[in-house]
């Protein structure tokens, strides 16, 4: 209890401490920035930011201060301009200019103009343009020629010349191509492919994780023999969705969804088999997990050798699928509807058409089953079959 006690006045006086550190740094870093910039005139560029653009001030210091040299607005007014006209916002154009302050100062024709244009043709949507270069930015930074062009050409190819998959990719890993060159790039995929993981399974998996392929190639060596350690082997067509959780997960964060799994006292070579038939499992949130081991053991009665045999069914969401079509279940065995036995694990493994159709079976009683299973679609926070946040960047 001391130590928490301790802990607790440590983390406070670290709060406290840092609360103070961004006045005396900005009192500073005025001193600094209007000692060096106003003898540049950059003051002009400094109030121009700040109350044209709404930027921080300290981030306006900042792009003084490195462009103390820049004597006039005109070029920044020009970018802004360009930029206001492809929906850019305020926030857009501050995000932007934190990354690649530099855009502020571009020549809006060479520099800026044909990059837009260029993923406008691949089909970036006007009201998107501001929230996509905002979040690449470093894009304004590539040559159009020499990197954009080749780079976007190779990443289409390995996705099927999909759009649309294109931007996906983007979206979850910003910057894809601007920090890394195609000859990384084509090495991994190279070696991936030479993994067996090839056609639809290497364009699933730079959709889903673009991450590995951006990965130092001892890295990505290093995590496939992590998954071959675990018993998959280049032929199987399950070892591109375990590189994919591994990629997602420090080794401490899957070794406790591994420690979890055997709390529930699931034997070391239990958690391996379950692991291999469902490595998406890992990246089930430990609440998620936890709630539905209890679910299917303490309640659904499931032995654990279903779950083990089944692992997937730990996947499905508790309050939009499970416990709704447990209501029902419940309902139909109470009322003897059955002719023949049937599982609940055979009940939750059907599509929803299916489920559906299973229901209305039971003509007599289907107003009934029906108002059980559908209160579940009232608003609430459902919860998806994976949990994307537990996905981390790989090194």
């Amino acid at each position: 209890m001391q130590t928490l006690k301790s802990s607790s006045i440590f983390s406070t006086f670290r709060l406290f401490n840092s609360s103070l550190k961004p006045k005396s740094f900005i009192v500073l870093q005025y001193f600094s920035a209007s000692s060096s910039c106003s003898s540049v005139s950059n003051p002009f560029l400094f109030n121009y930011l700040v109350k044209n653009l709404n930027f921080s001030e300290t981030q306006a210091f900042s792009i003084c201060d490195r462009f103390c040299h820049v004597k006039s607005l005109e070029k920044t007014k020009s970018v802004v301009n360009f930029l206001k006209s492809h929906g850019f916002s305020n926030a857009h154009i501050a995000s932007t200019a934190r990354m690649t302050p530099q855009i502020l100062f571009a020549d809006v024709e060479k520099k800026l103009r044909p990059k837009v244009k260029f993923f406008q043709d691949l089909g970036l949507m006007e009201p998107d343009i501001g929230k996509f270069f905002s979040q690449n930015s470093t894009l304004f930074t590539c040559s159009l020629d020499k990197k954009l062009i080749p780079s976007i050409q190779f990443i289409k190819k390995v996705l099927g010349n999909n759009n649309e998959d294109l931007f996906k990719v983007f979206s979850r890993c910003n910057g894809f191509i601007a920090r890394d060159c195609i000859l990384k790039l084509s090495r991994n995929i190279e070696y991936l492919e030479s993994c067996g993981i090839v056609g639809s399974q290497l364009s699933s998996l730079l959709r889903r994780q673009p991450r590995i392929f951006r990965m130092r190639e001892s890295a990505l060596r290093e995590l496939v023999s992590r998954a071959l350690a675990m018993g998959f082997s280049t032929d199987s067509r399950m070892l591109v969705h375990a590189i994919h959780t591994m990629s997602c997960l420090s080794e401490e964060t899957f070794k406790k969804k591994w420690e979890l799994l055997e709390s529930f006292g699931f034997s070391n070579e239990d958690c391996a088999t379950m692991f291999k038939r469902a490595p998406g499992l890992f990246r089930v949130s430990e609440e998620k997990l936890k709630l539905g081991i209890e679910f299917f053991i303490d309640v659904a009665k499931f032995d654990k050798s279903v779950l083990v045999s089944k692992p997937f069914t730990l996947m499905y969401s508790l309050e939009d699928r499970v416990i709704p079509r447990y209501q029902v279940f419940q309902i139909i065995k109470s009322k003897k509807l059955l002719k023949k036995d049937r599982s609940f694990n055979s009940i939750l493994e059907l599509t929803e058409n299916e489920f559906l159709e299973f229901i209305s079976r039971f003509t007599d009683d289907m107003e009934e089953l029906l108002i059980a299973y559908k209160v579940h679609l009232l608003p609430s926070s459902s919860s998806s079959s994976e949990d994307e946040n537990t996905c981390q960047p790989s090194p």
